[in-house]
């Protein structure tokens, strides 16, 4: 059975650069209050017209796909995660099919948030190792800016995420010691309500008691998504930062060492680990926990922001065009996000 390859990499983020200081235009806050908490420096925003999760996708797409050495058209196969589509529906992926100007090919749409993008790889991984197909384009993109909540109401949520896209083609190889070599899928959704958006949605009444929103008297057109719901900021997401942060610093290192163990290595084996950028704090309590070096861990959240399913590829990337990833190198990709859900993924570049 041949093992599945990164046979390219690309990456996309918007130009328009927005600061921590430019967020005070809208909101109680200040660069020393983020950067304490979070790392994040700068982020960046999407055109609010001009700019999609799709197109930004198909920007980083492209860069992947020639450096594949192949051709949109030979891509058989499509695998898009993103929480922030373009469309309440239909999904990105044939959104990007068009986009591209693809043939008629499968496209699967992963809703897995901050680990969207390693269980999207897992999926193609598996198509490749059974053979049915050849040339998987696999693609994480967001545009959060245009679903914050810009006001001081907002600031512990809207500070964090920022916008931009990473996709890999995948290809299967028969080369030893390439490739991946394993993925780890978890998830536990007894806590899924403290990092979630609740509307709009059609759980109705079912989060009244948390004060989410109160349907009990509203029309029944209304209860999608109404002016109450927009009056009272409930169309924003929500997250329990300490309780997401607590969870995140167990089952990062726990999901990291799973993937290592199932091959026969340790952490010191590890060459280059790309956790998933949700807070550089939590990236630097990994690294102590598996007592890694700088140099075996690559962040860019501080110029980024959290940029959920697309922050694996987009600091992947990045750190393979700096030479930081090379031939060879063990290479580990881990997230956590909402859900909860948590994945890894080991391989040899």
């Amino acid at each position: 059975m041949p093992r599945s390859k990164i046979a390219g990499i690309g990456m996309y983020v918007p130009a328009n650069v927005v600061t921590n200081d430019d967020l005070t235009q809208y909101m109680d806050t200040n660069d020393a209050w983020i950067q304490e908490r979070t790392g994040i420096k700068e982020r960046r925003y999407a055109h609010r017209t001009e700019e999609t999760t799709t197109t930004m996708g198909a920007e980083a797409a492209k860069i992947a796909i020639e450096r594949a050495g192949t051709t949109a058209q030979d891509i058989d196969f499509i695998v898009f995660a993103t929480l922030s589509p373009d469309y309440y529906f239909p999904g990105c992926g044939v959104m990007l099919q068009r986009a591209m100007k693809m043939k008629e090919v499968g496209a699967l749409d992963v809703r897995n948030q901050c680990s969207g993008f390693l269980y999207a790889l897992s999926v193609a991984d598996q198509f490749i190792k059974t053979g049915m197909y050849k040339n998987i384009l696999v693609v994480g993109a967001e545009k959060h800016s245009f679903g914050l909540d810009f006001t001081t109401r907002g600031r512990n949520i809207s500070v964090i995420f920022g916008d931009g896209a990473g996709a890999v083609v995948l290809q299967p190889t028969e080369k030893e010691g390439q490739g991946i070599l394993s993925t780890h899928l978890h998830s536990d959704g007894e806590s899924a309500e403290i990092l979630a958006m609740y509307n709009p949605g059609t759980h109705a009444n079912h989060w009244a008691d948390k004060n989410y929103a109160d349907f009990d008297d509203a029309p029944i057109a209304e209860m999608f998504m109404s002016h109450a719901m927009i009056d009272k900021a409930q169309n924003f997401p929500f997250m329990d930062g300490q309780s997401v942060f607590k969870k995140a610093v167990v089952k990062f290192p726990e999901v990291i060492m799973e993937a290592l163990q199932a091959n026969g290595y340790q952490s010191t084996d590890i060459n280059m680990l790309i956790p998933h950028q949700a807070n550089l704090r939590i990236s630097q309590f990994v690294q102590q926990k598996l007592k890694l070096s700088d140099e075996q861990v690559y962040n860019n959240i501080q110029q980024y922001g959290n940029t959920t399913a697309a922050s694996v590829p987009i600091a992947l990337c990045e750190a393979w065009e700096k030479g930081k990833v090379k031939e060879g190198d063990l290479v580990c990709l881990a997230a956590f996000g909402s859900g909860f859900t948590w994945a890894s993924a080991l391989l040899k570049w």
